[in-house]
């Protein structure tokens, strides 16, 4: 909930073009697949540990590119593997039930890809800890409004509240309603800790968020301009954190800084304060959301097992 340190919203169409993030559709450009992070110089086959590589970058290829389906012969350009390598490890797959045929010669991740996701993000963060780190937040704030949003697991490219530290205030103070947290604060093309999730994200879910509306119940201080909103992406990976300033609600102004896990991006702390007690917020708000994300990242990244430590 809130606007950029720097650049600030434009009045534009929602529908301007985006610049500084490539879209990529299913005709790429030969170039742009032989790009894929990971993946072996085009015409090569995978070094290593030979099968178990290959396995990995034909799953990783799908996420990478995006879309619902691709055919082998597409997966094998973008990763560098040769066709035959591709088509036998997605038969494979679909007997080991990691992938699924939709239509002729087209293959998309099945649901149980998410299962695996579940299973390795349980017992990450225990919401103690959660509402601890969050509480200290507000008393370091001088009673700021403390949230924890998550990347939602159903929704597409989307966040949810899954916690928060607020003291008595409600909804109603806050001068939003229910319907007012699902259609505006959801979206991660507003408000601070939606941009700071966003920031994060691989290219292709960027580009799905960039082709949203703005939410309708948005504040005024939201990116109407594409061109800003992708600028104000790249602010927040050089500074760590995202000023808001009334971009879901009027008369609210906010911080936030990312959670990540693992190197991935898993969610954000907000901070928010009335714009009456926080016009521009000062540097000690700015490090204590930082130093809270922190935290739950620590928490939530992977680490060994006591017998292994």
């Amino acid at each position: 909930m809130g606007h950029s340190t720097t650049a600030t919203g434009s009045p534009a169409s929602a529908d301007a073009p985006a610049t500084g993030v490539a879209p990529r559709t299913a005709g790429h450009s030969k170039k742009a697949r032989q790009t894929f992070k990971g993946a072996p110089a085009a015409g090569s086959r995978a070094s290593g540990s030979g099968h178990a590589e290959r396995v990995f970058l034909v799953q990783t290829a799908f996420a990478e590119l995006g879309g619902s389906a691709h055919g082998p012969g597409e997966i094998a350009e973008f990763t560098g593997l040769d066709d035959s390598v591709v088509y036998r490890i997605l038969q494979s797959g679909i007997y080991q039930r990691i992938f699924e045929r939709v239509d002729r010669g087209l293959y998309r991740l099945r649901t149980s890809a998410a299962q695996l996701a579940f299973t390795a993000l349980d017992h990450r963060l225990d919401g103690g800890i959660s509402q601890t780190v969050l509480s200290e937040l507000r008393e370091a704030t001088d009673s700021g409004l403390a949230f924890l949003y998550m990347v939602a697991p159903f929704s597409g490219a989307q966040r949810q509240c899954v916690d928060m530290a607020v003291g008595d205030s409600d909804l109603a103070e806050l001068g939003m309603t229910p319907r007012d947290v699902l259609s505006v604060t959801r979206s991660l093309r507003t408000g601070a800790s939606g941009r700071t999730i966003l920031a994060y994200l691989p290219e292709v879910l960027q580009q799905r968020v960039l082709a949203e509306p703005v939410p309708d119940q948005a504040g005024p201080g939201v990116f109407r301009d594409n061109d800003a909103l992708v600028e104000s992406l790249a602010e927040v990976r050089d500074l760590g954190h995202a000023l808001g300033y009334e971009e879901c609600m009027a008369g609210w102004n906010s911080c936030a800084a990312p959670i990540m896990w693992d190197g991935s991006i898993m969610g954000a702390v907000l901070l928010l304060k009335l714009k009456s007690v926080m016009p521009v917020a000062p540097e000690g708000v700015i490090e204590a959301t930082k130093e809270a994300a922190a935290e739950l990242s620590r928490h939530g990244a992977a680490r060994p097992a006591a017998d292994q430590a």
